[in-house]
């Protein structure tokens, strides 16, 4: 019998999950960011976020550590294997960044609205799943290079560490969901910063064992930086 664990963690929350947030408050077109995507880094909070995640990282006896390139989570998994003393190098694995937002990098849903029109109704038509914005990626295209990595899974207990678009489609990849389950569950179900998502397989298949669970984080420190507004327009993801 094949047995292994995988660790899906998001990244602390990033200078950039603030400047959506505050975009987003203000009705501005365009996050206020400098840094180019991959390199953003966290913020003091979400560097707190990811020093609560060095006890679960040790209880859970990690054998492999696969990292997105970019600047937010690599602080991230470093900040929580020091902390938890596993001298485990993580692994840059380019297939595990961000979704690519292409021409809708750093604006709100309102921007997207007013800058781009005919993207908005092309996304409300095709759904989140397969709306592929110029020069980006849609889900499906995250899907595609999400499944070779987790393909080769099979054994020891990995951590991997990225963002929420990854921890969810990667779930929904693993659990075999269509299109339709996935986006219900990726609508019930936010990822919040730090969190862990903890998925086994034992005879042939993947079981869901916890999903997004920030208990580790405590009290007023966890935060949800997710990519719908509250009205839940289908708007770009978040960084």
């Amino acid at each position: 019998m094949s047995t292994a664990t995988l660790l899906l963690i998001r990244h602390g929350e990033s200078i950039a999950n603030l400047a959506a947030a505050a975009a987003e408050r203000s009705g501005a077109l365009r996050l206020d960011v400098e840094q180019r995507d991959a390199d953003v880094p966290l913020s003091e909070l979400g560097v707190r976020q990811a020093r609560t995640l060095a006890e679960p990282l040790a209880a859970a006896g990690v054998d492999r550590v696969l990292v997105s390139p970019y600047r937010r989570a690599q602080e991230t998994a470093r900040i929580g294997l020091q902390g938890a003393r596993l001298h485990r190098e993580p692994r840059i694995d380019d297939r595990l960044r961000d979704r690519e937002l292409g021409v809708l990098d750093l604006l709100t849903w309102a921007g997207v609205e007013q800058l781009h029109p005919e993207e908005a109704a092309r996304r409300v038509r095709l759904g989140k799943y397969y709306h592929r914005p110029p020069g980006g990626e849609s889900w499906a295209d995250v899907a595609l290079r999400l499944r070779p990595v987790l393909e080769r899974l099979q054994s020891g207990c990995t951590a991997l560490v990225a963002h929420d678009a990854v921890v969810t489609i990667a779930t929904g990849l693993l659990l075999g969901l269509d299109e339709p389950d996935l986006m219900r569950f990726a609508s019930e179900h936010p990822v919040p910063n730090a969190s862990i998502t903890e998925l086994r397989l034992a005879d042939g298949g993947w079981a869901l064992e916890r999903f997004g669970d920030d208990a580790h984080v405590g009290p007023g420190l966890g935060t949800v930086h997710d990519g719908t507004d509250e009205e839940g327009a289908p708007e770009p993801d978040r960084p």
